[in-house]
């Protein structure tokens, strides 16, 4: 569980999730000529081809748009639909057997037949492998795989898990061509054979080709000629530069708070109006309280601190209102967000409160706590971060908080050896729901390694939301849990994110490219 939250975390205001608008999309195909070819630019890595390993931003960029799934998420939803499947399902009203049946004809990218045989491979294969950097925990459920015929598919789940269908609409629910495969192995020769709407023709350090996939069926509509997509290895100023000179259409995470709004209304060096629109997105940071820390372990210090957080200070002066203030744990756009942080502790500092809840538990001095950073994970702006919220306590008179950073590798050992009272931690959804900002936190194998546990929470509400197949239904229990977790404050919310785009020329169709289910969609960019 934890690789979700090292492996998909994506730092903000280093690297800003970024596509750039020039009007709104069309409705018909781009062609596949090489005039309509967009080329995107991008500061992430990629770090594998192969589904089975690949867990990082620029990893499920390439899967969703070279992979196919039995579902996927449409463009502007967070609830899957049908897409290698013709139709699924949960059968006998329980959420522990789910059935799907197959699209008819389905074909890879090579020209070989997709069907059960090939679900099957890749899902049982990502499990047996078993990479420490894979999707196997969205598969955890899974017990066994029954394949009735050439287009049925049964999943017998290990217990009720009624997000099943938005884990396998994911990069994690990726087919894979069983002749491609080694069923024991992860492929690293840098190629990928699937039945999504692209076929990978190419991939170096630098770059990666992809071409329109002939074989395709789905719903996806492909309205470019293909795409071109350059990595620029966290050269965030070698992105900028590009797309000034025109080499870049579309500059896709990595471009700075302070980049994007220099950018805004500029041109490029050919003339052509350089836009930046912004977009949804369910990307979140927290601060995390270790519940065994002499210090932050104590609820006093914790609400205390809760009371101080000026968070519109922090999106406004750090980063430059290209995030919202946070109040729960369940992002806005996320079905059962509320605001139980904003409710219990308001919007503003609120210093006599906060010397109420430290003077009620008999502390007197002032508290001395560190805050902990990594800037080579969610860059510099997080230092800056938390040196503002250290500012915001110790301006109150009631703590004596400073601010601690180091690299990300020793800053990972230390979280897992208990060391840090409170630190900085960020979230990527693997999909949009809400199990995905709650279970991975609050449920078996806590992901942030802050010792917290609540009964109420583990036993009761996520087994309960985990089994109830209509998602709608969760949301007074998930309000359940969000004012549980602002009760107790093992961690703060902090900010969500916002997405952004900036092109230039005539690019268009990107307002579908950038939403909650974080599915960049290569088949909506179009040059026109």
């Amino acid at each position: 569980m934890k690789a979700r939250l090292i492996k998909r975390t994506a730092p903000l205001a280093a690297g800003l999730s970024l596509v750039l608008l020039a009007g709104c999309g069309g409705a018909q195909d781009g062609g596949a000529s090489e005039e309509s070819r967009v080329v995107v630019g991008m500061s992430d890595e990629v770090l594998a081809t192969d589904p089975a390993d690949g867990y990082d931003p620029g990893s499920w960029l390439l899967f969703n748009n070279v992979f196919q799934s039995l579902l996927s998420f449409p463009k502007g939803g967070t609830t899957p639909e049908p897409d290698a499947a013709e139709k699924c399902g949960f059968e006998g009203g329980t959420s522990t057997v789910y059935r799907c049946t197959l699209r008819e004809d389905l074909k890879f990218s090579n020209g070989n037949p997709l069907t059960s045989e090939d679900v099957k491979f890749s899902f049982e294969r990502a499990i047996a492998i078993a990479s420490d950097s894979g999707p196997g925990p969205l598969l955890a459920t899974i017990g066994s795989i029954e394949t009735p015929d050439e287009r049925t598919v049964v999943f017998r789940l290990k217990s009720a898990d009624a997000t099943f269908p938005s884990k396998i609409a994911s990069g994690a629910g990726s087919i894979v061509d069983h002749r491609e495969y080694d069923s024991g192995g992860l492929r690293d020769d840098g190629k990928a054979f699937g039945s999504g709407p692209y076929k990978l023709d190419s991939f170096t350090e630098d770059e990666a080709v992809f071409s329109i996939n002939p074989e395709y069926k789905g719903n996806a509509t492909v309205r470019n000629g293909g795409v071109t997509l350059k990595l620029y290895h966290g050269n965030q100023d070698k992105l900028a530069a590009n797309l000034k000179k025109g080499e870049v259409d579309v500059a896709y995470r990595g471009l700075t708070a302070k980049e994007v709004a220099g950018l805004q209304g500029s041109v490029s060096d050919d003339d052509k109006q350089i836009s930046v629109v912004e977009g949804g997105s369910a990307e979140v940071q927290h601060l995390v309280f270790n519940m065994k820390h002499p210090v932050a372990g104590k609820l006093a210090v914790r609400r205390a601190f809760a009371y101080l957080v000026d968070r519109d200070a922090l999106v406004r002066d750090t980063y430059d209102a290209t995030a919202e203030p946070l109040y729960s744990i369940i992002p806005a756009g996320i079905a059962g967000h509320n605001t139980a942080f904003f409710e219990r502790y308001g919007d503003r500092p609120q210093p006599a409160k906060a010397r109420e809840a430290l003077r009620s538990a008999g502390i007197t001095g002032k508290v001395q706590l560190t805050l902990w950073s990594t800037s080579s994970r969610f860059g510099p702006a997080t230092d800056q971060e938390l040196a503002a919220i250290a500012k915001q306590l110790n301006d109150s008179g009631l703590f004596k908080a400073d601010v601690k950073s180091v690299e990300f590798d020793q800053y990972q050992k230390d979280i897992d050896a208990g060391k840090y009272g409170t630190y900085v931690q960020g979230w990527v959804p693997d999909y949009p729901d809400p199990d995905n900002f709650t279970q991975p936190f609050f449920g078996p194998g806590n992901v942030l390694n802050n010792n917290y546990e609540n009964k109420e929470i583990t036993g009761k509400i996520i087994p309960e939301t985990s089994a109830m197949a209509d998602r709608a239904a969760t949301e007074s229990k998930f309000a359940e849990l969000q004012n549980l977790v602002a009760e107790d404050v093992p961690l703060l919310p902090l900010w969500q994110g916002k997405q952004y785009a900036v092109a230039h020329g005539s690019i268009t169709g990107l307002e579908w490219t950038l939403d909650a289910s974080t599915v960049f969609r290569f088949w909506e960019i179009q040059k026109g």
